[in-house]
């Protein structure tokens, strides 16, 4: 097995402070990638979707909440399927009730999408105990028309931006992994972001969601400014 050196803790002091610098670096190139995606311009989602959810047909205005921004995970759950996506379900162990409630207090909801019917969705919840914010997308276009919901035939298929080759023998459509915001600008929604494959790696907490939203963390240090006032006046925020 292959392990750290070992060495004293002058040595490794000197060591961590310059990574500290690269991760500072990091951190700050993070932060300017954020400020581009926020300046990304935005698209009117004119589509009348329908989501089948706990209390019965919901459109994709209703999914916010009253919020101002939503979040959308898409979750690989096709409707041939009688279990979901394995990865999916690792995904979703993760997320808490805590993390809703802080993405709710900086005006932002939370929904997970899956194409298959509710009814497979409720006892797949009730099967499991989960209780996160789950609908259908089974009545309509919405993961195909957000990158999705796949078609595999042929040599290549579309998915993450760009052109890939299909898997050897695949055929009809394929359920992928993804994340898409949408903002709510009185009673307009527009879509403002989507991420796919490897990019929802790295997804565990409400600042991660936060910042693929076209409003960001709404602190008074981020870029552009004037996109929403601050939620934390008073609280020091740390580089």
């Amino acid at each position: 097995m292959s392990l750290p050196e070992i060495t004293d803790r002058d040595t490794w002091l000197k060591a961590r402070r310059a990574l500290l610098e690269e991760e500072k670096a990091h951190t700050r190139a993070r932060d300017a990638l954020n400020t581009r995606r926020r300046e990304l311009p935005m698209v009117e989602v004119t589509e009348d979707y329908r989501f089948a959810g706990p209390d019965g047909e919901v459109t994709l205005a209703e999914l916010f909440g009253g919020y101002r921004q939503l979040v959308v995970n898409h979750v690989m759950f096709d409707p041939a399927w009688d279990e979901m996506c394995p990865s999916c379900s690792a995904g979703i162990r993760e997320w808490s009730p805590g993390t809703r409630e802080h993405l709710r207090s900086r005006d932002t909801e939370q929904v997970f999408v899956s194409r298959a019917p509710y009814e497979k969705l409720a006892a797949w919840k009730e099967k499991v105990g989960w209780t996160i914010p789950w609908y259908s997308s089974s009545d309509s276009t919405f993961n195909a028309d957000f990158g999705v919901t796949v078609d595999v035939s042929g040599d290549t298929m579309h998915y993450n931006y760009r052109d890939d080759p299909t898997w050897e023998g695949a055929e009809g459509t394929q359920e992928l992994p993804g994340f898409s915001a949408f903002l709510r600008v009185d009673d307009r929604v527009f879509h403002t972001y989507s991420s796919y494959a490897r990019a929802a790696e790295w997804f565990g907490g409400s600042f991660a969601y936060l910042d693929l939203t076209a409003l960001g963390r709404q602190e008074d240090w981020e870029q552009p400014e004037g996109r929403a006032e601050s939620v934390r006046a008073g609280i020091p925020v740390f580089d």
